[in-house]
């Protein structure tokens, strides 16, 4: 049961086009941020609700993420969450949560895949 710990899997559509950038040892990093959307009914009407998460991607994911998603593109992924804090220049602590990537799955039709 240990993959129960820390797992998250979201579907979503890419919120921005990733940001890649590679370390002098040759690593890559990718940034991005995923909507995920659910819906619930309020006075009988549906309603949407868009939730966002900012995902990063170390390695051959990485390089996945450069060449194959742009902003738009639904995928599915798996992996953990991270919290991390750090000063400011003005003094204030900033905390952020994000999600580590593990796996990628590109979704939609083919069609959509090749662009």
């Amino acid at each position: 049961m240990n993959y129960l710990r820390n797992n998250v899997q979201l579907i979503g559509n890419v919120g921005n086009t990733p940001e890649t950038m590679t370390f002098e040892s040759g690593k890559k990093v990718s940034r991005f941020s995923l909507a995920t959307n659910d819906y619930y009914l309020k006075d009988g009407e549906k309603v949407q609700q868009t939730e966002w998460h900012n995902l990063v991607a170390w390695g051959k994911l990485a390089d996945l993420i450069e060449t194959y998603v742009d902003k738009g593109k639904e995928i599915a992924i798996v992996g953990k969450l991270i919290s991390r804090s750090y000063g400011s220049e003005n003094g204030d602590k900033k905390h952020f949560t994000e999600v580590v990537v593990n796996e990628i799955l590109f979704l939609g039709n083919k069609e959509n895949n090749r662009q």
